[in-house]
């Protein structure tokens, strides 16, 4: 090699991975998060680098990565790839430590979304080659081979190779001529006839290694030795030659590296020079790695069997005393909490000095604190940091009280301060945990500022502990504190007081104030430390990793996006209900025979009860009949006409007070819009919950409940287009109770009603339609005969008789139910599809309404949290597919149960709509496949209820 030619090192970084995962025992970091693939990945990194530097080593060096598992070439092949295994529960949370190592040795990591490592590595070798370098790609992967051989350069031959460092063996021409019978050049033609189980390439079957090998060579490539089959004698391989073309086409089209993505990174800018001390030994410190931090700072190389390994030390805490090799300890033994220890961040320097330290630290919890519960109109007052237990500091940004005589404090100007945050906040080689961070996220966009990557103590929280244990509190920061960490920390309250005493945060003193907003970053560092690790070991990680966490920013994103009411329709409205309320009201009081208030459950159950004598009249403890709505229900079906007007009074009332005058009010003076609060925790299946308004609970079934969503309208310009999953939860049973008449029914576009009433009754009718309708979603939520008797109007025996004909037809749905019971009863969860779980710590209760209630919510648990995992994947790749094909005028707004709801330009309904359905259709692939095809009914109008 010329000394002026320059040898790039391409190096496969996920086969180090999984090499590293399978060959080294079980170990976790200080923290408790498992470490063992990182160690071996690090360890093997500084190996290659130490015997590259001593033997030919590389001018260049950089590390190419998967950036997820979907690329082209699964749309091109949809299994492609399909029946691979997840990735290890210990595994996943590694492999953004992977990242951070591979950064750590101030090595370019490369990865590109869409595009497989191997279509990088292909690229760059390539164009490295035609500039006259040489280049050898650090892998033993068959698909490279491809690659293999060399042109004239300026410098001379330029050259690529492989290096396999499992066998310490270079790969030439000579080598894959060896295995594959052919040159590099017909490799892809090979691997095409004989397809790839581990890819899922289905190639030609029954046609292996050497059956092809020796075609191509034969013939020379694919295409003659297709063309070549018809004039075969006739045999088994001539048919299979014939009727496999096609996939085998298909499979050279999957095997065919890319070889012009674009490059990221310049090559001129991988040039590796000696490893420097930082960021390497803050790598290596904050994941206990002791001994090669010891080799680090005695300037030796990579060690041939590091102590850290120890798989004794692996198996048991704390072996050589220093608590920090190979411990496995969940909870982190930290020190009580001391307010006295934070720092008031009052100048520029000490906040450049904090930013610093957060990003060597690599990992920093984040907190604002705000002027508002409203993230749309909240003014940012301060912004807390935390690098660990009492190394925390709070920065005044808008503090100062309203009074003229009163002084402001010494604060950095918010402009300034943010300006040197936004780095810190963008750096990808930073994790900014937060708690709630939603809410952050939103009030910091609004000052431009993007935060990634994140993680969030609630959502984790949540993923771990969804329903568990009665007392334990919910998942918010105050009731996590004290229970994982035995610590209250200061309330709102305390420091801001109440009532009429009350004042804003922005007037708080700062020493007060850095006590309550520092504790709050520091507290939410100490969850992540304890939490984080429980993800792994407890079987959590498959969920936040791939649903709730990544959905976080989408979310943030659509209650930012809002949604347009028309203000003169809900107020019209508001006039047109609070007329009819009053002609109900006076209506009623003549059935009465005296004025009432209607509104009052107490004078109600009087007249009802006392006064009008109707029977079934129950008092609670305060001594005042029940008037709730199954009591009045009851009352209505029995033909009294002043419990159907009482009924819609209320109903006429509850779209009065909570929509048509509520919205009107909730309309942001900047945006024009209303903007809703989505809950990632509220729901205990996993569904989002909408608050402040609640977007979910108006009614549909009414014509009256649907001029509500009539008031919800896009731009000029713009259409509302609604997408909605088509009997999603049925179809989900159907698959998971491996019900396979249901699954045909839905598999052939059959009505799925039709299907169940012709089962159960033997004819389809309305009214047995309607029943069967019933029945189908009834059964779902484990209804008891009681419960379907009230529905259907008919005598329990019968509604019992239905349900047992319904398990006779459908038996696979009886053994989904025994089955579900049986297994929560002895874990005491439900888990969905995706590994979500719903705790049920009263599945056993000795009362039969508590455990009654646990039964029939843990047999649906399962369904409808799968069916909420599903959109959530809907929603996090939604934007991105979009955006994908061009349209970035498209806003995802709401998502309500099993619909989302979109604004865009007219003119892209037609190109959107079917990516809107692709994207629903596929959402749970490739982590699950389903039995049964997912539909969606998409519509479109100038309102909400018009795209329905």
């Amino acid at each position: 090699m010329s000394t002026d030619q320059q040898h790039l090192y391409l190096v496969d970084g996920s086969s180090y991975i999984f090499r590293a995962y399978h060959r080294l025992p079980p170990l976790t970091n200080p923290e408790g998060t498992p470490v063992g693939a990182v160690y071996g990945y690090t360890t093997m990194l500084w190996k290659l680098a130490d015997d590259l530097n001593a033997a030919d080593g590389p001018t260049h060096l950089a590390v190419i990565l998967d950036k997820s598992s979907h690329s082209f070439r699964n749309d091109i092949y949809p299994e492609y790839k399909a029946n691979r295994p997840p990735a290890p529960e210990d595994l996943r949370p590694q492999f953004p430590l992977i990242r951070d190592a591979t950064r750590a040795f101030s090595l370019p990591c490369i990865e590109e979304e869409g595009l497989e490592a191997d279509d990088i590595i292909a690229s760059y070798a390539r164009e490295a080659q035609r500039q006259g370098w040489n280049v050898t790609i650090v892998s033993s992967d068959k698909d490279l081979m491809q690659l293999i051989g060399e042109i004239d350069g300026p410098h001379g031959p330029a050259r690529i190779d492989m290096l396999d460092t499992m066998k310490s063996a270079r790969i030439y021409v000579d080598e894959v001529h060896e295995k594959f019978g052919v040159p590099p050049e017909l490799v892809g033609d090979v691997l095409a006839l004989m397809g790839d189980t581990a890819d899922n390439i289905p190639g030609i079957y029954g046609v292996g290694p050497k059956t092809a090998s020796k075609l191509i060579a034969e013939h020379g490539s694919l295409t003659a030795a297709l063309d070549q089959a018809p004039e075969m004698k006739k045999s088994k391989l001539k048919e299979r030659l014939l009727e496999g073309r096609d996939d085998a086409e298909m499979s050279r089209v999957l095997v065919t590296l890319k070889e012009d993505c674009e490059l990221p990174i310049a090559i001129g800018d991988m040039l590796i020079e000696k490893i420097p001390e930082e960021p390497l030994a803050s790598f290596l410190q904050t994941h206990g790695f002791t001994s090669l931090l010891r080799r680090l700072g005695a300037g030796t190389g990579s060690p041939e069997r590091p102590n850290d390994l120890n798989p004794a030390k692996a198996e048991k805490a704390g072996d050589d005393g220093d608590g920090t090799d190979g411990n496995r300890q969940n909870v982190i033994d930290m020190p009580s909490v001391d307010r006295s220890a934070y720092e008031t961040v009052q100048t520029l320097d000490r906040l450049n000095h904090w930013i610093a330290r957060s990003v060597a630290a690599r990992v920093v919890a984040v907190d604002t604190e705000t002027s508002s519960l409203d993230s749309m109109q909240a003014d940012l007052v301060g912004i807390s940091l935390a690098l660990g237990p009492n190394d925390a500091c709070y920065i005044p940004l808008a503090h100062g009280g309203t009074d003229l005589l009163s002084e402001t404090p010494v604060q950095i100007p918010t402009s300034e301060a943010l300006e040197a945050l936004r780095p810190l906040f963008e750096d990808d080689s930073v994790l900014k945990v937060f708690q709630n961070g939603k809410y952050d996220l939103n009030v910091l966009a609004r000052y431009n500022c993007t935060v990634t990557p994140i993680e969030d103590t609630m959502v984790i929280s949540f993923d771990l502990d969804a329903g568990r244990g009665e007392g334990m509190g919910g998942h918010g920061m105050d009731d996590l504190s004290v229970r994982h960490l035995g610590h209250t920390p200061l309330s709102f309250k305390e420091v801001c007081g109440t009532g009429k005493k009350a004042i804003p945060f922005g007037e708080v003193q700062l020493d007060r104030a850095t006590e309550y907003a520092a504790e709050d970053a520091d507290v939410t560092w100490r969850l992540y430390q304890h939490l984080k690790p429980r993800l792994a070991t407890e079987g959590g990680s498959k969920v936040y990793e791939r649903v709730d966490r990544p959905l976080i920013p989408v979310v943030a994103g659509m209650e930012r996006e809002g949604i347009k009411v028309d203000r003169a329709r809900l107020a019209k409205l508001s006039e047109e209900f609070a007329t009819q309320t009053a002609a109900l009201e006076k209506e009623i009081h003549v059935i009465a025979g005296e004025d009432f208030a209607v509104g009052s459950p107490k004078q109600l159950g009087e007249i009802l009860f006392d006064k009008m004598g109707f029977k079934g009249g129950k008092k609670g403890k305060s001594g005042q009949y029940s008037t709730d709505q199954s009591v009045l229900e009851k009352l209505a079906g029995s033909g009294e006409g002043i419990a159907k007007k009482v009924l819609e009074w209320r109903h006429l009332s509850k779209l009065k007070s909570t929509y048509t005058d509520a919205l009107q009010a909730q309309i942001n003076p900047d945006t024009g819009r209303v903007h809703t609060s989505y809950s990632l925790s509220g729901a205990q299946t996993g569904r989002l919950s909408s608050t402040d308004p609640n977007l979910q609970n108006i009614p549909i079934r009414t014509a009256i409940g649907r001029t509500i969503r009539e008031a919800f309208v896009p731009e000029n310009g713009n259409v509302i287009l609604a997408a909605d999953y088509s009997q999603i939860e049925l179809r989900l049973a159907a698959h998971m109770a491996e019900v396979d008449s249901l699954k045909e029914a839905f598999a052939n576009g059959e009505d799925i009603h039709s299907r169940t009433a012709t089962e159960m009754f033997g004819e389809v009718t309305r009214d047995t339609r309607a029943r069967a309708k019933t029945i189908n979603f009834a059964i779902l939520y484990g209804i008891s005969r009681w419960g379907l008797a009230g529905r259907l109007e008919v005598e329990p025996d019968e509604a019992q008789a239905m349900i047992d004909t319904y398990f006779q037809r459908f038996p696979g749905i009886q053994r989904y139910i025994m089955e579900t019971l049986e297994t929560v009863g002895e874990r005491g969860y439900s888990e969905t599809l995706f590994g979500r779980k719903t705790w049920f710590p009263r599945i056993k209760s000795k009362n039969q309404a508590e455990r009654q209630g646990s039964e029939r919510a843990a047999i649906n648990a399962p369904i409808q949290g799968t069916s909420a995992d599903i959109i959530k994947r809907a929603m996090v790749r939604m934007l991105p597919a979009l955006s994908d094909a061009g349209l970035h005028e498209v806003r995802m707004l709401l998502q309500v149960h099993d619909e989302l709801v979109f604004e865009l330009p007219e003119g892209d309904v037609a190109k959107a709509s079917p990516i809107i359905e692709r994207v629903m259709a596929e959402a749970a692939l490739p982590a699950v496949t389903l039995d049964v095809p997912l539909a969606i009914d998409i519509g479109t109008g100038m309102s909400w209820d018009a795209a329905h």
